[in-house]
């Protein structure tokens, strides 16, 4: 710390703040009592409403460089800082209609597992190591940030900071994998709304009014997207291609934070019902809410009120704002948006070194208790290699260029073969082999100094070197599209009985191998019941039903149903997946001892239940 670093901030905003860290751990802890085995730790019992997790998703959406990053274009190009949030509707129709239900009715827990049913054990490997190192990298990413942001408030080294927030996502984590990360994370996404949108207000209102802050704006800051080629490092093509096509496709399809946080969802139903809000509502505000710091602080400074530069916009228009304790909970914000992100992806991480290394190849008979325990392990590692990744961050530029040069880096190849293999049959395991390695032999290649003009300058559109670390995510989907296709009539497909709920089409037949019968798809309301606990029903997914309520819900004998607690603000929190084994005579619902300590319920308790199908 320098003996003449100014503080920003009074006493009560970091009182605030530390208040902060100590009640967000504490609330992830007490959520750890809902983990019992692993496919709560990694799933959270694939229990919980779409509401709840859309808020939880934004806030993983929304990472802690996000503040940082986009205040800091904002500051310095304008609205068009909020394209990036812009650029994911075109992804709703994979995602909705053909990712989800193959993921959720081929139960698949991880993105590795699809890629060994769809192509074979040698893609599977290459996979699991190319998304390691995206989310490694990623976790690395956050941890810079938060740690550049103590740096700019406190005076303390970044990898203080990057060590300290590590910390205290660790402990929570280690107590309760995804359900403490989706219930935090549903507080740390208001919270950032709420701090963001609340700061883009208090702006709007000291200038004096949306029109006074839009006559303050310079000329070029007022458009939505930047020009087409230009400039080089912020141009609107070369956002595109970073964001919208390889980090927006590796967010929905490769992510494995995100798949995990789908798979908490009930059911495929209300997954798209998350889904769409998530994309089409609280995106586009979650665009204002990290963008418009940089706005703000641009429109102050034009007014002669405030003196600050693009890195440290956000900070200093959130202090020149703020009253003592508001301020605070705005540094709360960053904190939230920091933890929301490396929380989750430290979870995909444990739940791929599980699932895909440790169950598979060295552990293959273990207790669920023991890999309950090997995950915990794992999420530890997982914050140290990330804090271990702060010194090569901070070689970089600016976090805006970090981000940038990683993700496209390391996305296209997986990104492209996950396309490929949900919407062509002809494509190969070959094929996806070869666009896995081969495509991410040809993107690091780029990297040589000799050779980023001839490969990546084509995709640059007249661009110089400074958009190459935005243009080599075009080059990368081109080149490993050319390869995938190329390789795929060379080579000998898979035989059509093997893609069964791999492929879109074949989601009928995926239904009916995941319920083990035909689907029962008519349309049904909801029964409300009574818990009543079985000691003979020794299946815990048995539940005995009413005839009235089966009418109700137009379901039948060997159908399945989920049932929740009534309280609708528990979020799915108490619920559980049951199938229907028996008619019963009154109107409660019979379960077994294990089917009640899953949910949660006790005896009397009063629930709704739905037929899935």
């Amino acid at each position: 710390m320098t003996p003449d670093h100014t503080f920003k901030g009074a006493p009560l905003d970091y009182a605030v703040l530390i208040a902060y860290f100590v009640a967000i751990v504490g609330f992830g802890v007490l959520f750890g009592k809902y983990t019992r085995n692993t496919r709560d730790f990694f799933f959270g019992g694939q229990r919980f409403a779409w509401w709840l997790i859309a808020f939880s998703a934004i806030a993983t959406t929304v990472g802690s460089y996000s503040f940082v990053k986009y205040s800091q274009v904002g500051f310095a190009y304008g609205l068009a800082s909020s394209q990036t949030y812009l650029n994911d509707w075109f992804w709703i129709p994979i995602l909705l209609l053909v990712w989800l239900p193959i993921l959720y009715y081929g139960r698949i827990q991880s993105v590795p597992e699809y890629f060994e049913r769809r192509f074979g054990r040698p893609s599977r490997m290459a996979a699991t190591g190319l998304i390691l190192l995206y989310l490694v990298g990623y976790v690395g990413v956050n941890l810079y940030t938060l740690g550049q942001v103590l740096n700019t408030l406190l005076g303390w080294p970044v990898m203080m900071g990057a060590v300290l927030s590590a910390m205290a996502v660790m402990v929570y984590m280690f107590a309760g994998g995804q359900t403490s990360v989706i219930m935090t994370d549903l507080a740390q996404g208001i919270i950032l709304l709420i701090a963001g949108l609340g700061l883009f207000a208090a702006g709007i209102w000291h200038l004096g009014g949306f029109g006074e802050f839009w006559a303050l704006l310079p000329q070029s800051n007022r458009f939505a997207f930047s020009e087409f080629n230009r400039p080089d490092d912020f141009s609107f093509i070369g956002i595109f291609a970073q964001d919208g096509l390889a980090n927006s496709g590796a967010f929905v399809l490769m992510n494995q934070g995100m798949i995990m946080r789908f798979m908490a969802i009930r059911t495929v139903a209300d997954a798209r019902k998350m889904a769409i809000c998530w994309i089409l509502i609280l995106s586009p505000l979650a665009a204002i809410t990290v963008s418009s710091g940089g706005w703000i602080a641009r429109a102050l400074m034009e007014n002669g009120e405030l003196t600050t530069t693009g890195k440290d916009a956000f900070i200093d228009a959130a202090h020149f704002l703020c009253a003592p304790g508001v301020f605070g909970f705005v540094l709360a914000a960053l904190t939230a948006a920091l933890m929301s992100t490396a929380d989750t992806l430290i979870t995909a991480v444990s739940a791929i070194f599980v699932n895909d290394i440790y169950r598979p190849h060295v552990r293959p008979d273990a207790a669920d208790r023991h890999y309950l325990n090997v995950a915990r392990v794992t999420s530890l590692t997982t914050g140290l290699f990330g804090i271990g990744l702060v010194p090569v961050f901070m070689m970089s530029q600016s976090i805006y260029k970090a981000h940038a040069m990683f993700t496209a880096a390391v996305t296209p190849p997986i990104v492209v073969a996950i396309l490929l293999g949900i919407l062509w049959r002809r494509y190969t395991p070959a094929a996806a082999f070869a666009t896995i390695v081969a495509g991410l032999g040809a993107v690091f290649l780029s990297f040589i100094p000799a050779m980023g003009d001839l490969l990546i300058g084509p995709f640059s559109f007249g661009m110089g070197p400074d958009s190459y670390d935005f243009t080599r995510a075009l080059y990368g989907l081109a080149v490993c599209a050319a390869i995938g296709v190329g390789v795929t009539f060379f080579t000998k497909p898979r035989a059509e009985s093997a893609l069964v709920g791999l492929v879109t089409g074949t989601q009928v037949d995926a239904m009916r191998r995941y319920k083990g019968s035909e689907p029962n798809r008519r349309e049904g309301g909801y029964a409300y019941l009574q818990v009543v606990v079985d000691e003979s029903i020794t299946d815990p997914e048995a539940a005995v039903v009413p005839r009235e309520a089966l009418d109700v819900m137009a379901a039948e004998i060997g159908d399945l149903i989920y049932v929740c607690d009534r309280r609708w603000w528990y979020g799915g929190l108490r619920s559980v997946h049951l199938k229907v084994t028996e008619q019963g005579g009154t109107d409660s619902i019979r379960i077994g001892p294990e089917a009640r300590a899953s949910a949660r319920f006790s005896p009397g308790d009063r629930v709704y239940a739905e037929k899935i199908f």
